[in-house]
This record gives C-alpha cells, sequence and structure tokens, in this order.
C-alpha cells in the first residue's frame, strides 16, 4: 500500500481484525486486484474497472472498485483501489433525500432504516413504536416522495 486515507485504514482494519501490519492488503481485495492484472493481458488498451462487494466482521458493506492508475512519474502503472462504505453512501443520499422530500426527523429515522433493508417490524422493533406507526411514517414518506415527483414534473 502506498497511500490510505484514514477512512480506507478503519475499512481495512474492519476487513482484517486481526491482522497486524497496516500496509498489508487483505486477501479479498488482493484476489480483485490479481483479477485486474490477469485482465491487462487481454484489455490493455481499454479502460477496465473491476467493481466488487464485500462485508466486514461487523456486517458493515463495503464496495470495492480497483482499477489501473497510470502517473507521469512512473513507467509502471499502479492499482487504484477505491474503498466506499455503503452505510456511509447510504446515510449520505437518505440525508439529501429528507432534505429534498422534506421529512419530519421521525420520518427520517424511518426512511433511512428501510434504505439499509430494515423490514417494517425490524424498524418498529429498532425505534420503540408500532408496526402501525411505521406503516403510518412509510405511507407519508411515500406521498412526499410522490408529491416531489409530481412537482418537478410540473416545473420541467
Amino acid at each position: 500500500i502506498l497511500h490510505a486515507n484514514e477512512s480506507a485504514r478503519l475499512l481495512l482494519h474492519k476487513l482484517t481484525p486481526d491482522s497486524k501490519p497496516s500496509n498489508l492488503v487483505p486477501k479479498q481485495i488482493w484476489r480483485i486486484c490479481q483479477a485486474l492484472k490477469y485482465s491487462f493481458k487481454s484489455y490493455h488498451s481499454q479502460a477496465v474497472i473491476i467493481d466488487s462487494y464485500l462485508t466486514t466482521s461487523q456486517s458493515t458493506p463495503v464496495r470495492i472498485r480497483v482499477r489501473w492508475l497510470k502517473l507521469e512519474l512512473s513507467k509502471e502503472p499502479f492499482i487504484l483501489v477505491t474503498l466506499e462504505d455503503q452505510h456511509q453512501s447510504i446515510q449520505n443520499l437518505v440525508l439529501a433525500e429528507v432534505y429534498h422530500y422534506g421529512l419530519t426527523p421521525r420520518e427520517a429515522e424511518v426512511w433511512l432504516l428501510r434504505r439499509v433493508n430494515y423490514s417494517y417490524k425490524d424498524i418498529a422493533a429498532k425505534l420503540f413504536i408500532t408496526l402501525s406507526t411505521v406503516k403510518k411514517h412509510m405511507k407519508n414518506i411515500h406521498a412526499k416522495r410522490k408529491l416531489t415527483a409530481v412537482s418537478c414534473q410540473l416545473s420541467a
């Protein structure tokens, strides 16, 4: 590893919590890098990006993107590995949707859990509310989404 920012280091540690050296590439990621290296022979003139998903030991879904990176300072290309915490990405998306749809704070909580595939029953248990309350919030959320979509179409 030539460089890893703090977010990448945290994700790497989650992928291999028992490993000591911080500069080792986890086996799961190394296999993806190997696939990119093998593809170079067949697709050397094309931009190849390998996209994959892994789950950490704490059940955090991680998107991994691997591609070649050519720099002027070297004849040989480097492998660029991009790690994306999918929970964080969904949370950022939900924050934008909360603002866009004008959701209440409680609707925002329900919507975030729904976007990370919680069932209505699981949402109710997590937020200590009844199942019917979850359904009411989801009905309001869908109504606001539909209203926003209609108003966007009318203004276009």
